[in-house]
């Protein structure tokens, strides 16, 4: 007869691997794993800059750029919706931080009296997906969770974005 399976781990590491395996992340209900937990989102346009202000470097310091940093660049320069080659690093660096502070500290109160905000993957999301013509509707098809926000305040998230991208490319 065959062998008995081996016994299930024990201790700590196997208790945090059954919790693991327990939860489901789900972006529409804005369930994520503990690793989402504290860090700081980038968006596409964010990332486009930091890795120019990069490759610039690479280049006077004569350094090849790896193939992973070539294909990085190549995606968020395709989906980059907020540049203009013509602007200051800076100022592009400058008008993204804004955008993102204004959405990090978007705050609206339901009937019940109750604070809603953003959270950091719409954030990152919004500023990723939201082009200047975007409706409310288009916006909560693409980022579910948002329909637990009135139409209303959704079409004020849209305005702080679609005048920062105006800005940008104006």
């Amino acid at each position: 007869p065959p062998p008995p399976p081996p016994p299930p781990p024990a201790g700590p590491a196997a208790a945090a691997a059954a919790n693991q395996q327990q939860f489901q992340e789900n972006a529409a209900e804005l369930h994520f794993g503990p690793e989402f937990d504290d860090i700081h989102i980038l968006s596409n346009a964010q990332v486009a800059v930091i890795l120019q202000v990069s490759a610039k470097s690479a280049v006077n310091r004569d350094e090849e750029l790896h193939e992973v940093y070539r294909k990085t660049q190549k995606y968020v320069d395709r989906f980059n919706t907020m540049t203009n080659p013509e602007k200051e690093h800076q100022e592009l660096v400058d008008e993204l931080d804004n955008l993102q502070d204004a959405l990090t500290t978007f705050r609206k109160e339901t009937d019940e009296g109750e604070e809603m905000e953003l959270q950091g993957f719409e954030v990152a999301a919004l500023m990723n997906l939201v082009a200047t013509d975007t409706m409310v509707e288009e916006a909560v098809a693409l980022i579910p969770s948002l329909s637990r926000f009135p139409e209303a305040a959704v079409d004020e998230i849209l305005d702080l974005i679609r005048s920062t991208m105006i800005r940008i490319v104006s």
